[in-house]
C-alpha cells in the first residue's frame, strides 16, 4: 500500500506573508481551496480561509491579518486516520503538512486522502469494529493485541480514539468469527466494551460521519 507521505504535494507555493490581500484573493478565485498554508521567512504561520479572505482589504498584505489565520496541520508520521481526524474539525479540504521540527512540507488534499483511505484493511477487508476503554495507566496495545490473537482473531487495524489522564478508548477492527470470544476476553481484563459494529453497520456509520468529506469532491 502506498504510504500516505506520498500524496504530500506542493503543486502551489505556500503563500508569503508578504504577499498581497488582492494577490490572494485572485488564488482562491482560480482555485476551490478552503484554506491555504502561509509562511513567513520559510516558516508556516498558519492558513488562510478563502471565506475570510473575501472581506479583507486588498492593499493590505498578509501578515496584517495574521491574527484571523487559523493554525491546524498535520505531522509527516500522522497516521491517515490522525490526518483526516484534522480535516474534519478544521472543515478544511487541505491540510499543511509540517515535520517534528515545524518545517513546512507541503500539504495534504482531501481528494488524495479519501482515496489513500479507500485502500486501506479498514475499508477493503471484512471484519467487525470492537470500541473499548480502560483506565489510562491500566491499558497496553500489547495487552489488546494478546486478547485478540490468543482468540485467533486478526487485528486489520487499531487507533486510539480518545484519551485523557483517566482513561484511554481504543477503536479496533478484527477479522469476523471469533468476536464474542474476544469481547468476554476483554471484560475479563477489565476492558469496558464502549461499542461493537459488524461490517454493516460499520460501512455506514463511516459514510454518515464522512458526509462532511463528500461535498468537497463536488467543489
Amino acid at each position: 500500500m502506498t504510504e500516505i507521505t506520498n500524496y504530500i504535494s506542493n503543486d502551489y507555493k505556500a503563500i508569503d506573508s508578504q504577499e498581497t490581500i488582492a494577490a490572494v484573493q485572485e488564488f482562491f478565485n482560480e482555485l476551490t481551496f478552503s484554506h491555504f498554508p502561509v509562511v513567513e521567512e520559510g516558516i508556516y504561520i498558519g492558513s488562510i480561509g478563502s471565506d475570510d479572505i473575501e472581506t479583507l482589504d486588498g492593499v493590505k498584505k498578509v501578515l496584517d491579518y495574521r491574527y484571523s489565520l487559523e493554525g491546524f496541520f498535520a505531522r509527516e508520521n500522522m497516521i491517515w486516520l490522525d490526518v483526516l481526524e484534522v480535516f474534519a474539525k478544521n472543515h478544511s479540504n487541505l491540510v499543511p503538512v509540517l515535520d517534528q521540527k515545524n518545517q513546512y512540507l507541503g500539504y495534504y488534499e482531501i481528494r488524495d486522502i479519501l482515496n489513500f483511505f479507500h485502500e486501506t484493511p479498514f475499508l477493503q477487508e471484512s471484519g467487525g469494529i470492537l470500541v473499548v476503554k480502560k483506565n489510562t495507566s491500566g491499558y497496553s496495545m500489547g495487552e489488546i493485541t494478546q486478547i485478540i490473537e490468543s482468540n485467533n482473531g486478526k487485528i486489520l487495524g487499531l487507533f486510539i480514539s480518545e484519551a485523557d489522564s483517566d482513561s484511554t478508548q481504543v477503536t479496533i477492527k478484527i477479522s469476523l468469527g471469533v468476536m464474542n470470544e474476544i469481547i468476554q476476553s476483554f471484560r475479563r481484563y477489565n476492558y469496558e466494551i464502549i461499542s461493537e459494529h459488524y461490517e454493516d453497520n460499520y460501512i455506514n456509520t463511516l459514510k454518515e460521519r464522512s458526509d462532511y468529506l463528500d461535498k468537497y469532491l463536488n467543489i
